[in-house]
């Protein structure tokens, strides 16, 4: 098999992006990834806008977009259901479903109540799109090529949120906002009308001779995670690194607010500071997966774990939008070239069957540590200046990045033999 982790593994020669791109079926993944994202991020803002306009309250806008995170509490157990059936058919029937639902919120004069039900039904088929896609694309593109197929994922993921974001506020706003709910239609469609076409069927990873209680098959993914020294070390940065970069994003409104007593340019900062962090992400997921070599990653893990958060402690001084922009974007920059190297060792390290189990938990977790830093850092800065917040807030996510790193193993990301860490049933 052409696309076989263990023939891709020892090819030999430098992954690059024309050798990625060469892989049929990682060319209909990344495209109908990029659609999907596109898509969803599209119909947030959209959403955001017509659930606003009918019912011109603030919390219920908010509601309808924070409900996008409430499926990720049972992430884990719908990645476990992932994990029974073919990956390929997972992600076609998630985007189905999708389409589907999101085609309801365009009959007219949905309740509010309704539509907020049709979003958090819709959500629960992210999850285990999400957990599927992560746990199929090392057979696709193979260990070699790994590294540099995730930094093209999460980075068009940030690339997708910029554009979705903007498209679908400008076309709610402009025009109306069920034209980018039609829109986020059609991406559903599309993504799996690729999958279908593209991506060759391959049998579950968890079949019926080896599937016990779905909860208890949860559980084993929630043990191998956190049992297994490298995943949890992985782990624990990464949803560290989602409590300290996520709080400019979340915060950027009100920060621009502050930061302009005139106002007049306030929607131009809170843009420059949204789009700052996935800017850098995207270019430090390039650079990095492209000009360091394999074997400087792991080395360089530490370091790029500590200075994330201490880049944005001098917004303590409260510095003006542009240059607060200018310290998120330096710091998405090592989330950039920190996260894929990461993202990529975990996915090597973890065992056939157990991937998408292993992607629901950290997915779930990432999901549930952005929704929190963002409530705790909002409840903070209602009673403190936000730029003493903010700076205080990464002043303490330095100490505590130093303290994991600390605790790193010495050979930083060693990679794992085939199935390793293999739990027993």
């Amino acid at each position: 098999m052409a696309n076989d982790p263990r023939t891709a593994t020892h090819s030999g020669g430098n992954a690059t992006f024309r050798s990625l791109f060469r892989l049929r079926e990682y060319r209909a993944v990344y495209l109908a990834t990029l659609i999907n994202w596109l898509g969803d991020y599209l119909s947030r803002a959209a959403v955001t806008v017509l659930v606003y306009h009918k019912s011109q309250s603030v919390l219920l806008s908010a509601a309808s977009f924070a409900v996008g995170f409430l499926p990720w509490i049972v992430g884990p157990l719908l990645s476990a259901i992932a994990e029974r059936y073919p990956y390929r058919r997972v992600m076609i029937v998630a985007d189905l479903t999708r389409m589907a639902l999101i085609a309801l919120l365009l009959v007219p004069h949905m309740p509010v109540p309704l539509m907020l039900l049709v979003l958090l039904l819709a959500g629960l088929a992210a999850p285990p799109a999400q957990a599927a896609r992560s746990a199929l694309l090392p057979e696709l593109v193979g260990r070699e090529r790994l590294p540099l197929a995730t930094a093209l994922q999460q980075t068009a993921s940030q690339t997708a949120q910029v554009v979705g974001y903007l498209a679908g506020a400008t076309l709610a706003v402009a025009l109306t906002p069920r034209i980018a709910l039609g829109l986020d239609v059609l991406t559903f469609l599309f993504s799996a009308l690729l999958v279908a076409s593209g991506v060759r069927p391959r049998p579950a990873t968890n079949p019926d001779s080896g599937r016990t209680h779905l909860l208890r098959e949860t559980g084993e993914g929630f043990r191998l995670v956190f049992s297994h020294p490298l995943l949890r070390s992985i782990v624990t940065v990464v949803f560290t690194v989602t409590v300290f970069a996520i709080v400019p994003e979340g915060l950027a409104a009100a920060w621009a607010v502050e930061g302009t007593p005139g106002h007049s340019s306030s929607n131009l900062d809170q843009g420059l500071i949204m789009a700052a962090g996935p800017f850098g992400f995207v270019l430090g997921g390039i650079l990095f997966s492209r000009l360091v070599p394999a074997h400087r990653r792991a080395r360089l893990v530490p370091y790029l774990a500590v200075s994330m958060p201490l880049l944005l402690v001098p917004s303590i001084f409260g510095p003006p939008a542009p240059f607060v922009a200018a310290l998120v974007m330096l710091s998405g920059l090592t989330q950039g070239a920190l996260l894929p190297t990461l993202n990529a060792n975990f996915t090597l390290a973890v065992p056939d069957g157990y991937r998408a189990r292993a992607f629901g938990v950290v997915g779930s977790g990432v999901q549930v540590t952005q929704f929190t830093a963002v409530i705790v850092t909002g409840l903070l800065a209602d009673h403190f200046r936000l730029p003493l917040v903010v700076g205080l807030w990464s002043i303490g996510g330095a100490v505590v990045m130093l303290l994991i790193v600390l605790s790193w193993p010495r050979q930083g990301l060693p990679e794992p033999a085939a199935g390793a860490g293999r739990m027993e049933r």
